[in-house]
């Protein structure tokens, strides 16, 4: 009984210690454009804790639990797998094979970091947890004729904003996206008259090109009467904070 005890004690600290991990190596950015006139880029990783880490890199579609080696995308990471000494870097070139991508849209695919922690010496506690992170990214392929700066900040002026009633009974604001750009947002507010901000919305997201998003709105029980403002946050290609606004369409 006593060694049942001592085993469930050591998995409740180890559960505790794992709650409190974190990943060591980090991607610098938070999104990858890829311009379709470009062979390759290149993605910058570093180690900013104190151990080494063995990392593994990958490229999918869109569905998260699809296994690395059944995957099949025209992008080819080197080195695929490596290891990361503590304060080092390591830069994953990205090249693209050629396959026939959409060019009058922006094509999203995933680039995936798994991170597995080193076992501890040989005179450790042999009791452990191995801890893998992981982290995933967005990768916009770019069309050349769309990797200009005026026509994606053109490309603001398209949208479409409406408010609606969702599923649940409450309202939301509708983003239509008729442009060739996937719009990501993480945050908007309604205002009112004078720019007055009336109503919030729960969670940021992104209307991809052509599609539509919609934005539930907090604590909203009726619509609001007057002019009405959108005043939205998107993240740009270096992955910073970008306020816009624009008119609400009744």
């Amino acid at each position: 009984m006593k060694k049942i005890v001592n085993k469930f004690a050591c998995l409740l600290l180890l559960l505790g210690a794992a709650a409190g991990a974190q990943a060591s190596v980090v991607i610098s950015g938070t999104r990858i454009v890829f311009p379709s006139n470009e062979r390759e880029v290149t993605v910058r990783l570093s180690n900013d804790g104190k151990e080494p880490g063995l990392v593994q890199v990958w490229v999918d579609d869109g569905d998260p639990n699809a296994s690395p080696d059944k995957i099949r995308t025209p992008f080819v990471l080197t080195p695929p797998m490596f290891r990361i000494d503590p304060a080092k870097g390591q830069t994953v070139r990205m090249l693209y094979n050629g396959a026939p991508l959409p060019q009058d849209r922006e094509t999203l695919f995933w680039f995936n970091l798994l991170e597995v922690a080193p076992k501890p010496s040989a005179d450790a506690d042999v009791n452990y947890m191995q801890m893998a992170f992981r982290t995933r990214i967005k990768v916009f392929f770019r069309p050349k004729a769309l990797n200009s700066a005026q026509r994606i900040e053109d490309a603001f002026s398209e949208l479409r904003w409406s408010l609606k009633r969702d599923a649940g009974g409450g309202y939301a604001v509708s983003l239509d996206n008729p442009t060739p750009y996937h719009i990501n947002l993480i945050g908007l507010v309604l205002a009112g008259d004078g720019d007055k901000p009336l109503f919030e919305s729960e969670e940021g997201g992104m209307a991809e090109p052509g599609k539509s998003a919609d934005f539930k709105i907090k604590s909203m029980q009726a619509a609001p009467a007057g002019k009405l403002t959108v005043r939205y946050t998107y993240l740009n290609d270096y992955g910073g904070p970008v306020e816009k606004s624009a008119e609400l369409q009744r």
